[in-house]
């Protein structure tokens, strides 16, 4: 089995990350690769950024369908999904949805832990598209976001300041960014924290073990 991991961003530092995270949980049991996109802004952190990226992403796709058993989106606000769901039979799995439908299995409720305050209302977005605002405990960021470098301790806070005050019972890393980050978070506070990366390979390699994809009928059918 190969599964092709695509950053919809430009950065080659997140897409190694990315790519070591994916090869440690495979752990050899089936073939990964991880592509950055070409063209695409350095980081995805608005619409405007999430349309630069699209035409570079379908040539991704529509170039390795032949080549991989399923595609792994891995930025957490899914850009551009449902046009990758709809040129290719093949399953795709976007991290954000796969983290927090997943999320939704393994507690009463779930925070995602954001990058940024201002992507926090984006995300509470993403979550009513894929129906899971009950679900929700509550979508966070750290109080101190001004450096661009990933640290553990802000983003560790933020987790705790959701089980405590908000309730959560699962955390969810709303970052493509943040991988790695999981098992340190979750070994200090003691509930599942999810990977998107992890997740999404779990969803995408099940489906292809399990012989099926994106239904074709109508909403994802370009001749519908």
């Amino acid at each position: 089995m190969k599964i092709l991991i695509i950053n919809p961003n430009s950065d080659q530092e997140m897409t190694q990350a990315i790519y070591k995270t994916a090869a440690n949980f495979s752990a050899g049991e089936f073939k990964i690769a991880c592509k950055a996109t070409p063209g695409a802004p350095r980081f995805i952190e608005t619409y405007e950024d999430e349309i630069k990226a699209a035409p570079g992403m379908i040539q991704l796709i529509r170039e390795n369908e032949e080549n991989y058993d399923a595609f792994v989106i891995a930025c957490h606000c899914d850009p551009n999904l449902e046009v990758m769901k709809e040129i290719i039979k093949k399953p795709v799995v976007g991290i954000g949805e796969a983290s927090m439908k997943m999320a939704s299995m393994l507690g009463h409720s779930f925070s995602v832990i954001s990058s940024t305050r201002h992507s926090i209302p984006n995300k509470e977005a993403l979550v009513r598209k894929y129906h899971l605002q009950d679900a929700l405990a509550s979508v966070r960021a750290p109080e101190d976001e001004k450096s661009e470098r990933i640290d553990l301790d802000k983003y560790t806070k933020a987790a705790q300041a959701a089980i405590e005050e908000d309730r959560a019972e699962v955390i969810v890393l709303g970052c493509a960014g943040m991988t790695g980050l999981d098992k340190h978070i979750e070994e200090k506070l003691g509930v599942p924290v999810l990977d998107g990366v992890v997740c999404a390979l779990i969803i995408a390699t099940g489906l292809v073990k399990y012989g099926t994809s994106t239904s074709k009928v109508k909403r994802y059918n370009p001749k519908y």
